[in-house]
């Protein structure tokens, strides 16, 4: 039995779609005259580790004896951890499966054709690397330009929209209503017999102001507001 397994973590447009990568893994298989079963529920899993449903249930296959082969359309559809894949490599070699690779057209059976899937792998890992790099550089300058770096907005604040250099960015800005909860909260923990006690009471039994959540303050929350160097 062969497996065919494809992968998509989001739809990009210079991206080949799941239905796709099936299509060419298929027509693989039935040139050879290989019988094939499909693990296509990866839909939006990243490929940095090997924790994915389909995968996990691919692999009790394989330990079980009824996989002698995986074929996939790009390597990086299996892993871009270059750790994970050597790891696997050596796992599939203990139950005697082989990996192909459609595009690149890699088969494991052969000592080359092992060289060359780990050199690919190098270049894999780089590029996920590569981006999520890019990713954080770009997080912190957005942040340093005053930008908000995403998420729900903290409380006693709401999310606006504003123009930079011709393009739109989102920011914070306080929120009438609950930035004003905020600074009573600071208020009265610098009085001199303030403490988080003291603030979750009035918040709670004195003047009964709902939480974020609308139900009632703990402490945890009420001390997350009083550490983040944000406020």
């Amino acid at each position: 039995m062969v497996a065919i397994y494809p992968r998509q973590s989001l739809f990009k447009k210079d991206s080949l779609s799941i239905d796709q990568q099936i299509e060419r893994c298929v027509h693989l298989c039935e040139s050879n005259g290989w019988e094939y079963k499909i693990y296509d529920k990866d839909r939006g899993f990243s490929g940095k580790d090997l924790n994915r449903p389909s995968f996990r249930e691919m692999m009790e296959d394989v330990r079980a004896g009824h996989i002698e082969k995986i074929v996939c359309y790009k390597l990086d559809r299996i892993s871009r951890n270059i750790s994970d894949f050597s790891q696997l490599l050596v796992e599939l070699q203990k139950y005697h499966c082989e990996f192909v690779s459609i595009s690149e057209s890699f088969d494991t059976s052969s000592p080359i054709g092992r060289a060359m899937v780990y050199i690919c792998m190098i270049f894999a890992q780089m590029e996920r690397e590569t981006i999520s790099g890019r990713v954080l550089d770009n997080y912190y300058y957005r942040t340093k330009l005053g930008f908000w770096g995403g998420g729900m907005a903290p409380y006693g604040y709401r999310l606006a929209r504003m123009e930079y250099q011709g393009k739109k960015h989102t920011i914070l800005e306080p929120d009438p209503e609950t930035a004003e909860v905020v600074r009573s909260i600071y208020q009265w923990y610098l009085e001199p017999d303030g403490s988080a006690s003291r603030i979750l009471k009035k918040l709670n039994m004195e003047l009964r102001i709902p939480s974020r959540s609308g139900s009632q303050w703990t402490s945890r929350v009420l001390m997350d507001i009083l550490s983040k160097p944000l406020y």
